[in-house]
């Protein structure tokens, strides 16, 4: 036996780095079929749940083997940034000319009450508590995004046809493109503050949000065109990937922001092609694999010498971002003045998952300075928003206020 276990220490020893890296993939996508049958039995959120195995993975990692070695070494940084890819490309597919002129004025309003109460709140809060300005205005970017699966799967569950249910589900399918929009913004705004030459950064930072929009139209037109001419299956499977890998490599190596590019992408072709459930509708059956690997990897990125110092901002983070919704919403409500809509509903907007965190991924990319402490607030906020989150909808969907429809 002892021979037996010497000749496996040897072989381990010997593996080359290739090998440890197609075994770490087999095994989490193994993983997330445990995971997906944890989640069906328990109703607990398979994001957090992954997230959470990623965090088991830097214990062993980090405390257990005494490294702090990235998981996948070279494949982590491109994997999540095709997943985010996905998700942006998903995101602006939803955006239809017809859907935007169906929200009306109602969700518009309310969507921006939302956006502007969370992040001028989590901003200001976290500032007068001392927090860097960078830190403060990449987390109050970061608070807008939430998250559309958790809160819709939430609203399904309840069976309620409500004001409010109706009005939360089409918040919901904008709130990630305002959040891809002020993230972008506020990091412009951050390379503008940081940076030494005052011409160069406003440059910078103009081309990093235009020039996304630019390679968007300029990926997404082509696409549009040939979406349509493709037979269904391979070819558009073939299409859909490429156009995925077109745009994180680009706008990669054009320094623009790759989840502006790709909801610009995502939302000429919905609107100019005829076709156009072809290209989503092979990126939904390809995505899950990526999302698996996006989600446990940022549970991943966490490093636990860090999350004692980050309790405090955490739990700031958490205070700051609810009474952000709640206030957008109730301000939001006053505006519009629809008395069957209930003041809270913001509440109903908490849930948060996989923007947020390739946000947060992307800000520590940006400032390493402050990168463990924005990676360590948005992962352990992300897990208890997408489990207390869901219960929060529910409740305020089920208020009487909130009359069903006939």
């Amino acid at each position: 036996m002892q021979a037996l276990w010497s000749y496996i220490s040897e072989q381990s020893q010997s593996i080359s780095t290739s090998a440890w890296t197609l075994l770490i993939l087999g095994v989490l996508l193994s993983l997330s079929i445990v995971v997906d049958t944890i989640s069906r039995r328990t109703a607990l959120p398979r994001i957090s749940l992954l997230v959470l195995v990623g965090v088991g993975y830097a214990l062993i990692q980090q405390w257990m083997l005494g490294g702090d070695a990235e998981p996948l070494n070279g494949l982590r940084e491109p994997l999540i940034n095709l997943a985010l890819v996905m998700v942006a490309f998903l995101l602006g597919g939803e955006l239809t000319l017809s859907r935007l002129k169906s929200t009306g004025p109602l969700i518009f309003a309310l969507s921006a009450a939302v956006v502007a109460g969370s992040l001028v709140t989590v901003f200001a809060g976290l500032w007068l508590l001392g927090y860097s300005f960078a830190l403060a205005l990449s987390l109050a970017a970061i608070s807008v995004a939430t998250d559309p699966a958790a809160v819709s799967e939430a609203i399904q569950e309840s069976g309620k046809n409500s004001l409010a249910a109706r009005v939360t589900l089409g918040i919901v399918a904008i709130d990630d493109a305002w959040g891809i929009i002020v993230f972008g913004l506020c990091m412009a705004v951050l390379s503008w503050v940081g940076a030494t030459s005052g011409g160069a950064s406003i440059v910078h930072a103009l081309w990093e949000l235009g020039g996304a929009v630019l390679l968007g139209v300029a990926l997404g037109l082509p696409a549009a065109w040939l979406t349509g001419r493709l037979k269904p299956g391979r070819p558009t499977q073939a299409e859909a990937l490429a156009l995925m890998l077109l745009m994180a490599g680009l706008s990669s190596y054009l320094n623009v922001s790759a989840l502006l590019t790709a909801m610009v992408a995502g939302f000429v072709i919905v609107n100019v092609s005829s076709h156009h459930r072809r290209s989503f509708s092979e990126i939904e059956q390809i995505e899950w694999p990526f999302l698996v690997f996006f989600f446990v990897l940022a549970g991943a990125s966490l490093n636990l010498a860090h999350l004692g110092t980050a309790l405090g901002l955490v739990a700031a983070y958490i205070v700051l971002r609810s009474i952000g919704r709640y206030a957008g919403g109730y301000l939001g409500v006053l505006a519009v003045r629809e008395r069957h809509l209930q003041a809270d509903i913001g509440l109903a907007l908490l849930p948060q998952a996989g923007v947020a965190m390739g946000m947060a991924l992307l800000a520590a990319e940006r400032f390493p300075d402050q990168g463990q402490l924005i990676v360590a607030t948005v992962v352990t906020s992300t897990i208890i928003f997408e489990i207390f989150g869901p219960l929060l909808v529910k409740r305020v969907i089920a208020k009487p206020g909130s009359h069903d429809a006939h």
